[in-house]
């Protein structure tokens, strides 16, 4: 890869110098000697280590290219929306607070996402998901809680981000009284749907590890897989489970761990030949 194709990766992607540092472990001094274009010839070694963040793709197969900023209706939305006066990218907060409760939406850097209900499959995974990850903390003594959508996340601290994951465990801290979850929650976990599938594979990815996420798990009902993403190494790539896997879950340092091959055998009869 040349030093204009990691640049124009680099825009393509929209990472910063001290991103990449973070994931590279290139000193950030020296990135910035290669793109201002002072440093020409870096070594090898750089060259290898730039490659590898560059070149990472979140998932192993292709994902169908989707439009991102579109609802799900995008002609009925524009009515619908808070106040009309705003494009996509101007909302708040404020706003989302005045769409009625019966409506589910996200709001991710000012962009309303509105979500559909959520399938049966769906429902039972997440049952069983939070079945198991709360008999992990009991059985450990644990001080981590576990939660279920719908519950408001302010992830990044500003009135332009309140997302809903569909699992999320805190081990912290924080303020019970509160209206929503303030910050990052330490571990996130998303089921996949066909209209969620690109927010929750890039645009939250990206979300949550930017935000302190330490660990995101993407369940895969379609390709009957799950992708942990541990935030704490520097590789960014997620390990692939199939869904007869025991996983384990790294925030616990790998001591508790989620049997997915009893969660698959109850899902089964969801699924048709």
């Amino acid at each position: 890869m040349t030093i204009q194709e990691m640049k124009d990766r680099k825009k393509e992607l929209g990472l910063s110098n001290e991103e990449i540092s973070r994931r590279s472990g290139v000193p950030l001094g020296t990135l910035q000697k290669i793109f201002a274009g002072k440093t020409t010839s870096p070594r090898a070694q750089t060259i290898q280590a730039l490659e590898r963040v560059f070149s990472h793709k979140p998932v192993s197969y292709a994902i169908p290219p989707q439009p991102v900023c579109v609802l799900r209706d995008s002609s009925a939305a524009r009515t619908e929306l808070p106040n009309p006066e705003k494009k996509q990218g101007e909302y708040t907060l404020e706003d989302y607070y005045a769409i009625p409760d019966e409506r589910r939406v996200e709001l991710i850097d000012g962009v309303i996402y509105d979500m559909s209900a959520p399938s049966l499959l769906h429902q039972r995974i997440l049952a069983q998901l939070f079945l198991q990850f709360e008999a992990c903390a009991e059985e450990h003594d644990s001080s981590c809680e576990v939660f279920l959508s719908p519950c408001d996340v302010q992830l990044d601290m500003d009135n332009r981000t309140m997302l809903q994951p569909d699992l999320f465990v805190v081990c912290r801290d924080y303020d019970r009284t509160a209206r929503s979850f303030y910050g990052a929650p330490d571990l996130t976990v998303e089921i996949l749907s066909s209209s969620t599938r690109s927010k929750d594979m890039l645009l939250k990815l990206k979300k949550y590890h930017d935000a302190g996420v330490r660990e995101y798990w993407i369940i895969d009902p379609r390709n009957k897989e799950i992708y942990v993403y541990d935030f704490t190494r520097t590789d960014f790539k997620p390990e692939v489970y199939p869904f007869d896997s025991v996983i384990p879950i790294h925030l616990s340092g790998d001591a508790c761990t989620i049997d997915f091959s009893r969660i698959n055998k109850k899902i089964a009869p969801y699924y048709t030949e």
